[in-house]
């Protein structure tokens, strides 16, 4: 079983569809190591904030296989992938690491690239796997949040998912 940690985000019915993510990754995976839900502005264009999680997974599939799954969960839930890049979106679910994977694997670039670029991602992840060293630089994602300097604003909001408090602001 590889330890997978998944970036989850959504600006659009923002609860709605982070609940039914939570739902489908907990129905394909068993139990999962969540984050607080934090609320972050857009980066990278103009549109409305986005909430932002990080969850830790335990899966026997491949990056590949994992990769077919989360997409099928995003189409399932509306996503464009027509639009612009940076744009609004119901449900974006990114593989950020895979074990100890470095590299390209098909079209996934490991570790993601935006564990070290945005705030909420490295947050969420430094909060739930503060002592797991990140596999290309070797700092642990707890030294790699206290060293963050970039001025991007992100804040915990009150948040239920199947009757358990994830987060409060």
């Amino acid at each position: 079983m590889a330890r997978v940690y998944l970036s989850l985000g959504s600006n659009v019915d923002r609860e709605h569809y982070i609940s039914i993510a939570l739902d489908a990754l907990s129905e394909q995976f068993g139990a999962l190591e969540l984050s607080s839900v934090y609320e972050s502005e857009a980066v990278g264009f103009d549109g409305d904030a986005f909430y932002n999680l990080v969850a830790g997974v335990d899966t026997d599939l491949s990056i590949e296989a994992l990769s077919l799954v989360l997409k099928a969960i995003e189409d399932r839930n509306g996503r464009e992938r027509t639009g612009p890049r940076f744009s609004a979106r119901t449900l974006d679910i990114d593989i950020l690491t895979y074990d100890d994977c470095v590299g390209r694997f098909g079209k996934i670039q490991l570790p993601r690239d935006e564990v070290l670029k945005n705030a909420f991602v490295l947050l969420p992840l430094a909060e739930i796997a503060p002592e797991v060293v990140h596999p290309e630089c070797g700092r642990t994602y707890a030294s790699l949040w206290q060293d963050y300097d970039r001025n991007q604003k992100l804040w915990t909001v009150d948040f239920i998912w199947q009757g358990k408090t994830i987060s409060k602001s």
